[in-house]
């Protein structure tokens, strides 16, 4: 038998000395690393930007609403129902800027507010989401995660090339799961675009090896799809208020050209292809539900699908067995990552399948990519592959 495990009051921790409060200095240094990443700073005050922001009752009120005071940015309107810290999120049941119906509340201000942009900021303040007025059709659209970070890095590349200020060597990383549409922006810089696996961790780990080389300054900007940024080296995780700050910074740069976010997000694809991302779960629960997932996983690599939504499947990227090989030829290339459970299925016209199980779920997830001349053609062929692939898993 072991005893009780031992408590201590909190106040009598603090007046111990044995708890301590992380200090104003340390709080300022860390603003001071992240207004460091701003390009166009200096443009944000005069370009009347008017901005709607909820923290969903978690961490984020704060720090994001300093730093977009020290950028210059005047209007700011706080969601007043999510704006304090509150971990029963009572207006908010599932608090993740992925999912519309955490935005219910900052869209229904936006329809009084008319702001320019809607930036919303999940509990722990390390990922945002926003969506933005749509002039044509009324309402404000939403942007996914892979929308904003492309955009992000294409901004990004594009005016540290202008001023100057970009590294020698300059390095991006995203995860394997996340748009390849950066594949295209990084080649039209001479950006080295590194591919990670799934998890921030990974990226932070590429800064990591730059730092250990003296190189940190190469890293530019990391992302992944789940809606997490971090441009600079200074923390080794997504982190929403540099996200946050940079968002804003774009938007505001773009109105000085009278370009709105979505004007913007429509040259992008206009210049490098129309990009569709998906993604599916397949849950997979009760007792037999892991074993189930492991039988999906081997029947795939035993037998992966000559086709997937009438495109011929041209590659197998199989993460465990660390290499790729061509179907045509049998040739194999190796995969230069840690091992992992997952299958990538490079399809004919660009397009690919991704599917990994859930590290923490009983689920199954699926990646879908698309490439059209139209943006409704992509969706309309992303619709078709993922109906097929789900009947191929037997769902």
């Amino acid at each position: 038998m072991f005893g009780g495990a031992k408590t201590m009051d909190f106040d009598e921790g603090v007046k111990s000395g044995m708890i301590s409060y992380i200090s104003q200095e340390v709080i300022e240094k860390y603003y001071e690393k992240v207004l460091e990443q701003g390009i166009h700073t200096d443009l944000v005050a005069d370009s009347g930007l008017k901005v709607v922001y909820t923290p969903l009752n978690g961490t984020g009120n704060k720090p994001v609403r300093e730093i977009l005071k020290r950028i210059g940015i005047k209007e700011v309107t706080v969601v007043p129902e999510q704006e304090n810290p509150d971990g029963n999120f009572p207006t908010c049941p599932f608090p993740n800027p992925e999912i519309k119906e955490a935005l219910a509340k900052g869209l229904e201000l936006c329809e009084k507010v008319k702001p320019d942009l809607l930036l919303a900021t999940d509990p722990d303040c390390d990922r945002v989401g926003i969506a933005v007025p749509d002039n044509k059709n009324g309402g404000y659209v939403l942007f996914s995660g892979n929308e904003v970070g492309a955009m992000l890095l294409k901004y990004i590349c594009q005016e540290r090339t202008a001023l100057g200020t970009m590294p020698e060597r300059p390095v991006a990383v995203k995860t394997i799961v996340t748009t390849d549409i950066c594949k295209k922006i990084a080649d039209e810089y001479g950006v080295e675009l590194r591919e990670v696996l799934t998890g921030f961790k990974f990226i932070g780990e590429q800064i990591g090896f730059l730092e250990a080389d003296g190189e940190e300054q190469r890293y530019i900007f990391g992302f992944e799809e789940s809606y997490g940024y971090l441009a600079g080296g200074y923390v080794r995780d997504k982190d929403a208020v540099i996200a946050s700050m940079l968002i804003c910074e774009m938007a505001a740069f773009y109105r000085t050209k009278g370009i709105s976010l979505l004007d913007a997000r429509e040259a992008m694809y206009e210049q490098y292809g129309n990009y569709v991302h998906t993604q599916s779960s397949f849950q997979c629960e009760g007792a037999s539900g892991m074993e189930r997932m492991k039988e999906i996983m081997a029947g795939l690599r035993n037998d992966p699908p000559k086709a997937i939504g009438g495109l011929k499947t041209l590659k197998v990227g199989d993460y465990v067995a660390s290499e790729e090989t061509d179907l045509a030829t049998g040739a194999k290339t190796k995969i230069e990552l840690p091992k992992s459970d997952v299958l990538a299925f490079r399809l004919e016209q660009g397009a690919s399948v991704i599917i990994r199980p859930s590290g923490t779920e009983p689920k199954i997830k699926a990646y879908y990519t698309t490439i059209g001349d139209t943006r409704a053609a992509a969706k309309a062929l992303e619709e078709t592959i993922s109906a097929d692939f789900a009947k191929i898993l037997g769902f």
